[in-house]
């Protein structure tokens, strides 16, 4: 057994094991599980549009990435920071990692792309140049350019009397190198593409083909319709990544407005990236470099597409048989046996939906049906990312407030990526007598809960939703989440409590059931990680098994390494960065790490304790929560951790959709002691999670259905 102690010497003691041996640095992780989701674009067993969406997933996180993360690094060394990650990095040597990692994934991305040409070419998806247009095409292709892109472009020259122009972030923009067709003198343009306009243009559709020919491409072809007497030479597309990790004044006076600013200002943030085609003539290349102050290192030559990200245009134009087979999540039997009536059906027991196997109308039906019920007094709700346009939730609680009732929805302006849109919407909630609050000074508010307060029988009950996920019903559709409905009396005390911290900021930690952070969150993991160690010294039964999307925080990386060290068989599934190291001998030899990248993002928070009995058992302790196991979860949000006391769906989350992800084969990435994921060998007579969720009906939501047909055996993986 080992002792606290001795895993601490083990963790600062670079003789045995160096930091760069126990943890692994976080932005190099993030690109491995960006290799992984790049990898699903070649996977045969995919179809092939399939593949080209998981190439343009692959493309819009990594420009995320460099806008936040890559961005923050820059910022520290601009500063002068000289403090190690914990894996025992200088800002300056994980930038020159991370480029050097982003730069061979990017490689690949466009060997992705060209594999994956020739295959949509064997299927009818054509992609054209100006090169290999027939003249019919060509004549479809001026129609087009006179009449939709011709009048939205803005031709820039560059010369002394014309400086070069701002570029904004993620801006694509056509280099162009001309000559007068009179006197033969060469000239610079700059042709910035509208992003009104599609990146990829139809020429050709139907339910067997598709021929497209990009934007750039059309621009090339008709360049003396737009530069008249003068002949095309040369040019390139270039693209800047702008860093957008804006600092928000908090502690303004009108934090509405404070937003508003902030989010003008990261339209010129600095460029952190300069992505060029190879084939741009070279004094156009020296000219941007100059003119954008781009630092060497930050500049990638393309020999390619640039804008990965916009290959999803391609998917969304092609036939629907080269994609996924369609299928309908399922609405819970239970709520339908209740004659639709959620409250009814929350009363006769708790209930867990399963999203996107399970429909999240049923949310949305909650929600509305709280509009519409005159018994119902009152509605509170968080919001952190939701819907641009015509929300349902959001037209639910702007009906609720209209129709009289009190009405608080706690709105986070501080959703990275979605701030504009959340200052929108909750305008448009205040004029409907919504009473908006901008969550907590300092802190994020990421829990996702819904209250309702209805009077039944003189007397007021209080209806519940938890969940993993935010309230986006077209994100809904293809992440994994978990929806806990209940109207348990302690949970709503807990629900009311939460509210009443986050509205009035109080310090609240007299809880029943559930657990916050900042506050507690990270003591009662670390709590519940402790006990299973004292199980497995004292010969109990012991286990952890935790499904979350990152882990990061070194506090929980070393309980959990302490955990191992003791004996305690510890099963992780961590779709995206992972810090912690499985597999090495005397620090993580009982820690296996899995990720699964599939037709569905993986994002429920689960986690799970032994608590004295093996696992899976009906006393084991299992927990959702909203929050990720990061320091920023556990110390810059508020989050929540709830108990799941409901024995029916305690079974459905621990030996359903736990037991099946951790049998996972088909979909899943095992990480080996030297912190590389490898992909486990396609197997059809093994299990695929995700396609098991959509074959089999959930626990909790089968009602009476439940006792004639019960779901198949799986025999737990080998531990």
């Amino acid at each position: 057994m080992a002792s606290e102690k001795k895993i601490s010497s083990i963790l600062k003691h670079k003789s045995l094991y160096g930091l760069n041996d126990s943890f692994i640095n976080r932005e190099l992780s993030w690109i491995a599980f960006n290799q992984r989701v790049l990898d699903e674009a070649n996977n045969s067993n995919h179809p092939i549009l399939e593949s080209l969406k998981f190439l343009s997933i692959s493309g819009s996180n990594l420009d995320e990435f460099y806008m936040v993360r890559v961005a923050g690094l820059h910022a520290q060394v601009d500063e002068g920071v000289n403090i190690k990650s914990s894996d025992g990095m200088m800002p300056q040597e994980q930038l020159m990692a991370v480029n050097k990692k982003a730069n061979l994934l990017m490689m690949n991305q466009q060997t992705s792309w060209k594999k994956l040409k020739d295959k949509m070419k064997d299927n009818n998806i054509h992609i054209l140049t100006k090169n290999s247009l027939s003249d019919k095409e060509k004549e479809h292709c001026a129609e087009y350019f006179e009449a939709n892109v011709l009048p939205v472009l803005t031709p820039l020259a560059i010369d002394p009397a014309h400086p070069f122009p701002f570029v904004g972030n993620l801006g694509l923009v056509l280099s162009i190198q001309l000559k007068h067709k009179k006197n033969n003198k060469k000239r610079n343009a700059l042709l910035p593409l509208p992003t009104i306009l599609p990146r990829f243009i139809k020429i050709e559709s139907n339910k067997d083909s598709l021929k497209m020919i990009p934007l750039e491409e059309m621009l090339m072809l008709f360049s003396n319709k737009i530069f008249d007497g003068y002949d095309f030479l040369g040019g390139g597309l270039f693209r800047v990544i702008r860093d957008s990790d804006v600092e928000f004044q908090e502690e303004a006076e009108d934090l509405v407005i404070s937003f508003q600013k902030q989010l003008r200002t990261r339209r010129r943030g600095k460029v952190v990236r300069l992505k060029i085609d190879k084939n741009c003539p070279k004094i156009i290349k020296n000219m941007i470099i100059d003119s954008l102050e781009v630092n060497k290192e930050d500049i990638i030559e393309i020999d390619g597409i640039i804008g990965i990200s916009s290959l999803i245009e391609i998917y969304n134009a092609g036939p629907k048989k080269l994609c996924f087979k369609k299928f309908e999540a399922r609405f819970p039997e239970r709520i339908r046996e209740a004659g639709d009536n959620i409250f009814k059906a929350i009363r006769n027991k708790d209930l867990v939906v399963h999203h996107p196997y399970e429909s999240f109308d049923v949310v949305v039906h909650f929600l509305k049906q709280a509009a519409k019920d005159p018994k119902v007094v009152a509605i509170k709700q968080t919001l952190y990312r939701t819907k641009r346009d015509h929300s349902p939730i959001v037209e639910s609680l702007i009906e609720a407030a209209e129709a009289g009732k009190s009405v608080t929805a706690i709105v986070e302006l501080k959703a990275r990526f979605n701030e504009e849109t959340n200052i929108k919407l909750s305008q448009d909630l205040e004029k409907a007598g919504v009473h908006v609050v901008y969550g907590v000074v300092d802190l994020k508010t990421h829990a996702k809960v819904s209250l309702v307060v209805r009077r039944e029988s003189k007397r007021l009950n209080t209806y519940i939703h938890f969940g993993t996920g935010n309230y986006h019903p077209t994100t809904a559709k293809i992440y994994t989440d978990l929806s806990l409905f209940t109207c348990n009396a302690d949970y709503a005390k807990d629900a009311s409590r939460f509210f009443n911290m986050v509205t009035g900021h109080n310090d609240t930690d007299d809880w029943s059931l559930l657990e916050a952070a900042p506050k507690g969150l990270r003591k009662k993991l670390l709590k519940l990680i402790e006990e299973e160690i004292i199980n497995a010294k004292t010969g109990k039964p012991s286990g952890i098994w935790f499904k979350c999307n990152a882990i990061v925080d070194p506090i929980i990386i070393k309980a959990l390494y302490k955990a191992s060290a003791n004996g305690v068989k510890i099963d992780l599934i961590v779709r995206g960065v992972c810090c912690l190291r499985a597999g090495v001998p005397n620090l993580s030899e009982n820690i296996r790490v899995k990720s699964i990248i599939g037709r569905f993002l993986e994002h429920g928070r689960i986690y799970c304790f032994a608590a004295g009995r093996q696992m899976p058992s009906s006393k084991n302790k299992v927990f959702i929560s909203s929050a990720d196991l990061m320091q920023r979860n556990f110390d810059r949000r508020v989050e929540l951790l709830i108990p799941i006391q409901n024995h029916t769906v305690h079974a459905q989350i621990l030996k359903q959709i736990m037991v099946v992800s951790l049998n996972d084969v088909n979909q899943s990435w095992e990480m080996d002691n030297n912190g590389n994921y490898n992909r486990l060998k396609y197997d059809r007579t093994k299990i695929s999670a995700q396609d098991y969720f959509i074959r089999n009906p959930s626990l909790s939501g089968r009602g009476h259905d439940l006792h004639k047909n019960k779901p198949e055996a799986i025999m737990l993986f080998d531990s």
